[in-house]
Order: C-alpha cells, then structure tokens, then sequence
C-alpha cells in the first residue's frame, strides 16, 4: 500500500499497526516523502499476546485482528508514536457479547476462526491513554490529545471538533488527574457485558464530558438526553488531497 501510495500519489491511511516490521514499513515510506498516515489501538500498547493464554471464554473476549503481539513490537509502537511515525490511537471498537448472539455463535467450543473477532474499546481508550500517557509521563499531556483528538479530528476531515477555540464545538474533558480506579468485570455502557482490561488500574478519570457545550456526563453519572446525537459527515481533508504530479516510481 506504501508503494501505491508512493506511485499515485494518493494519500493513505494504514489501520491497525501492531508489528516493529509495520512501524519500520511506515517510517521508511514517510522519510522517502510517500503520503502515508497510520494508526494503532490499545490492545496493542496495552496487551501482549500472552493474554490469550487463558481459559477459552476469557481469551475469546480478547481475540482480535490483527492479535496481540511481543514485548518487542509493544516497544515499537510506542516508539513510533513518540516520533510521528504514527499520528493515531484510535479504539477498534468491535463489541461482542460472551454468548451465542455474540462471540460463541458457532458453539460454546468453537475455534478461534470461528469466534468473532474484537472487543469493546470505546470507553476504555481515553483512560488507558491517559494514564500512560499523561500520568505515568509517557510522552505528555500535549501528545495525548494529538493522538487521541487533534490528530483524528484534523485527518478524517471533522470540522469543530478536536480542538478548543472559537467556532469549534465545544467537546470538552475535565479529568480528575488523581483519581485511581480499577476496571471491574462488567462496567461498561455497552452492554457487552465484560470488560477486556479488568482488574487493571488507571490513574486519571473523566469527570465531566461536554458535547457540543452541553454536560453529557458529570462524575460517572450520563446525563446527555436522548436524541442529542447529530451524524457528523467527513469532509476530504487536507491530508488527503492527492498529491500533484506524483513520482513515476517503477513497482517493480
């Protein structure tokens, strides 16, 4: 996809990076000028894939893809994060429910080609983020917003959100920097029904969201009423504009 890119000029957008070979791929296109952006989720900062050495109803709730992978690739990722190489995190939110309408729809045994692949990610993006992030002072307040906000805001071509000025739309975090909590088994808003990262413990927490000006949840409590929800249209960024007399690159 890198060389495409390189030949047509067309910008790209690469999902799901998980591997050192994938941040390595990435990182050399964008040193040669390739338009090329890429993303990774938490499963794959947050999880190795040693999670999945467990019995079968709690491994399937974590099957994902591309899956988990090495400390190696971990470290990797991060790297890659720290040098721009990656522009995004972003949470592959992918919910299925730990029965037969979900996951073991093929049978409480079925193999793992057989079972749905994802887990929530929603909820537990921002927290996890936060805590590596900004409370641990893995790469700062300010990166943490670029990757989670800014970023994604700015390259899918949504206007008024991921930033805070004027004429924007008002989205807001307050976060509680010192407040610990633990996930527990099932304490999400999905209706999942589990939760892939619990027992681990954040430092920092959402206490009050707005949207669009509007509190929508203070202090754990949702208070956005129903129906509020707008459809937000993607426009083509400027990130994404083709690029004028593109290098006739030979493929071969």
């Amino acid at each position: 996809m890198c060389l495409f890119a390189e030949f047509t000029g067309q910008p790209i957008m690469l999902f799901h990076i998980s591997t050192r070979e994938g941040t390595d791929i990435v990182r050399a296109a964008r040193a040669r000028g390739v338009p090329v952006v890429a993303e990774t989720c938490p499963h794959y900062l947050f999880m190795q894939e040693d999670a999945l050495n467990q019995p079968g109803s709690v491994a399937a709730g974590l099957i994902c893809s591309p899956p988990q992978r090495q400390p190696d690739d971990q470290r990797a990722l991060w790297d890659a994060l720290d040098a721009g190489v990656l522009q995004v995190v972003s949470s592959d939110h992918a919910p299925y429910r730990l029965d037969a309408s979900g996951k073991f729809a093929h049978g409480p045994d079925a193999p793992f080609n057989r079972i749905a692949n994802g887990m929530p990610g929603l909820e537990v993006r921002l927290p996890l983020m936060f805590d590596a992030m900004v409370s641990q002072g893995r790469l700062g307040a300010q990166k943490f917003v670029d990757l989670t906000a800014t970023a994604p805001a700015a390259l899918f071509g949504l206007d008024g959100k991921g930033r805070i000025e004027p004429g924007a739309d008002a989205d807001i975090v307050l976060w509680d920097p010192g407040r610990r909590v633990t996930f527990a088994d099932n304490d999400l808003h999905d209706a999942t029904g589990y939760n892939p990262y619990a027992g681990r413990t954040v430092t920092g927490w959402p206490d009050t969201v707005l949207s669009r000006g509007d509190v929508v949840l203070a202090r754990d409590q949702v208070t956005a009423t129903p129906g509020r929800g707008k459809r937000l249209l993607m426009a083509r960024s400027a990130a994404m504009e083709p690029i004028a007399n593109a290098p006739a690159t030979r493929l071969d």
